[in-house]
């Protein structure tokens, strides 16, 4: 009997966290998974320490990322794709905690209804975890849709990579970015959502992001030149996309062209514009804006 949902885990020398979070995913209250933990050539123990995991429990396989899939996680992510055999897909890290409920309240949810995908409550927790689950099956739900593409854009609703689940069938066309190290499941799941899928969130926890220095948000925010720069590339994609599709708005432009000005980046504010194809007077503002923005931040510090 094929699994109903593959649960695809990225992981890279995560042997003190990848137990506990395994664990997790053994207590589930839905069982029909298959769970494909993707190896992005890591150094350490961690073949050995889920070793007795693997043996007793046939639903997790232990994989090597191909050489033919570019290193990193969109790359382990897309290999899981295409050995994927779930009518379902979850993608979840290698160092989180998932509620015993996920699974089975995701899987109902999609069963009951023609939406495209269910999203979810994530927290984050640092250190030890409380396990102390909140294990009820009432909760509010609401519709996402094509019209929401502007507050998930600005992470008014945060689409997590581990607080959806997906169609499979949504992933035949569209794939993640093999060469972005951050940001690649921002810049995917705009992508998806762009092409008027609907989808429904439910006003509850499900998953717990543990926080730590060695995440990639965690080194993004401390100044990674590779995440950052990953941020920058997934932000030209999006443009490119909402441009295509005319769904680029002045609002979202706008947020956009302010990762630029934040980063003080002047090819990228720049490449924005090229890309946008906005009018000669729009330009000259934003450019305008782009430039006095030292100043106006110098202003207001003294203004302090």
């Amino acid at each position: 009997m094929n699994p109903t949902v593959t649960i695809i885990m990225a992981t890279y020398n995560r042997a003190y966290f990848i137990v506990e979070t395994l664990q997790s995913i053994q207590k589930q209250t839905y069982l029909n998974w298959e769970c494909l933990i993707v190896d992005d050539g890591g150094t350490d123990n961690t073949r050995e320490v889920i070793s007795s995991i693997l043996e007793k429990d046939n639903r997790f396989q232990y994989l090597k990322r191909p050489t033919t899939y570019k290193k990193g996680l969109p790359g382990c992510r897309n290999y899981g794709l295409d050995l994927a055999k779930g009518t379902y897909i979850i993608f979840f890290d290698d160092d989180d905690i998932v509620h015993p409920q996920n699974l089975e309240i995701c899987v109902n949810e999609l069963n009951n209804n023609q939406y495209s995908f269910c999203r979810y409550i994530r927290e984050v927790f640092f250190e030890k975890f409380d396990y102390n689950y909140n294990l009820t099956k009432e909760y509010k739900s609401n519709i996402i849709s094509i019209h929401d593409l502007e507050k998930v854009l600005k992470n008014e609703i945060p689409l997590n990579s581990c607080s959806v689940m997906w169609r499979k069938e949504l992933f035949l066309k569209d794939r993640f970015v093999e060469n972005l190290m951050y940001a690649e499941e921002w810049e995917l799941y705009l992508r998806l959502l762009s092409n008027n899928i609907k989808g429904i969130t439910i006003d509850k926890c499900l998953f717990y992001g543990r926080k730590h220095s060695k995440s990639n948000t965690g080194e993004y925010y401390l100044g990674n030149p590779i995440r950052i720069n990953s941020k920058k590339e997934a932000i030209k994609l999006v443009v490119k996309n909402l441009k295509t599709k005319n769904l680029l708005t002045e609002s979202i432009l706008k947020h956009l062209i302010g990762f630029a000005i934040s980063f003080r980046d002047t090819q990228l504010f720049k490449d924005i514009v090229e890309i946008s194809k906005i009018t000669f007077k729009k330009r000259v503002f934003l450019t305008f804006k782009f430039y006095r923005y030292p100043f106006w931040k110098f202003y207001k510090k003294l203004e302090k």
